[in-house]
């Protein structure tokens, strides 16, 4: 049996889908154009750790339970940047179970303020990801952890097939998506809920939206060999074995300068969405595809997580200085 005591887990309802529209006509960057119809986003930083990582933890701990792999007192280790860490703090704290969360040294003090305010453990690991999921994997074999392995665990998709993706069904006028939009971080995401979509019969397309180092080629934004952007947390390139291994005739990536989602995302801030920059990222690539689609078309996207794990971030640099 799961454990129950104190546990609002399985008390969560859907998160709002609702229609947005920057409505003003004020372009972002050249090539947007923001007097369409709006894009549908699904509040998903209104889940209770603030991320849509909520649904992942959930689904592959209470999965684990099921299966015998995870009882109440044992450790569950996890590789993040943040939002997942903070999901897995909070989803343990509520099953009696130890969280230690592998992050890099560069991930704001934020973040581990709220994983230690879980109970969770943090270690921070120098380098990049490669890393960090390097130490989070080793610790754990040597210790017999149970590893979340957000990057390759395929119930990372399965909760958003499962759940997010038929939520947004229900609540979607017609019930039917043209388009999905989503950063790559796992990747399991934009997967899951393509899935979900198509496997109910929808006629929609997948598309990647990938946030790329503009400052280090000036204005070559068309430079071949530009970089996923350090400005947009949360979206690793290369790391993800479920996008990498992902077989979709219908997937297209659309790449955004990180500026353009760095301002769209206080542009959201401006309309009352308390957003970091992946949400920036992912209405900036939604705009695209709604651009290119027609106004007709119904472009799902997600609102990923919240502003306050972002408050040293470069985001809000121009917050911080202003008189």
């Amino acid at each position: 049996m799961l454990p129950e005591a104190n546990s609002y887990l399985h008390q969560i309802h859907p998160t709002p889908l609702v229609r947005v529209s920057l409505g003003d006509g004020q372009p972002v960057g050249a090539e947007y154009d923001t007097t369409g119809s709006g894009i549908w986003c699904k509040l998903e930083f209104l889940n209770p750790s603030g991320s849509t990582k909520d649904r992942i933890a959930r689904h592959i701990l209470e999965k684990a339970w099921r299966q015998g792999q995870l009882r109440a007192g044992d450790t569950v280790a996890e590789a993040s940047s943040g939002s997942t860490s903070i999901a897995f703090a909070l989803a343990c704290s509520q099953m009696s179970l130890h969280f230690v969360a592998f992050i890099p040294d560069t991930a704001t003090s934020e973040r581990e303020l709220i994983i230690r305010a879980y109970g969770g453990e943090v270690r921070r690991v120098g380098g990049g990801m490669p890393e960090v999921l390097r130490a989070a994997g080793e610790t754990s074999a040597s210790e017999g952890w149970f590893l979340g392995r957000q990057f390759a665990n395929e119930d990372n998709t399965e909760a958003h097939r499962l759940h997010t993706g038929p939520e947004i069904l229900s609540q979607i006028p017609g019930g039917t998506v043209d388009a999905v939009v989503s950063g790559v971080g796992t990747g399991g995401t934009l997967r899951g809920l393509y899935e979900a979509f198509a496997g109910a019969g929808c006629p929609v397309s997948a598309h990647a939206a990938i946030p790329r180092d503009l400052a280090l080629f000036g204005a070559n934004a068309e430079c071949c060999s530009l970089r996923f952007s350090s400005d947009v947390p949360g979206v690793v390139e290369g790391l993800s074995e479920i996008y990498a291994q992902w077989q979709c005739d219908r997937l297209r990536e659309w790449e955004i300068g990180d500026r353009d989602c760095l301002e769209l995302t206080r542009r959201l801030w401006g309309l009352g969405f308390p957003v970091g920059p992946s949400s920036g990222l992912n209405f900036a690539a939604a705009l695209e595809v709604a651009a290119e689609l027609g106004p007709d078309s119904q472009v799902v996207t997600v609102f990923p997580d919240r502003m306050e794990r972002y408050f040293s971030h470069k985001v809000f640099e121009e917050i911080r200085t202003r008189s």
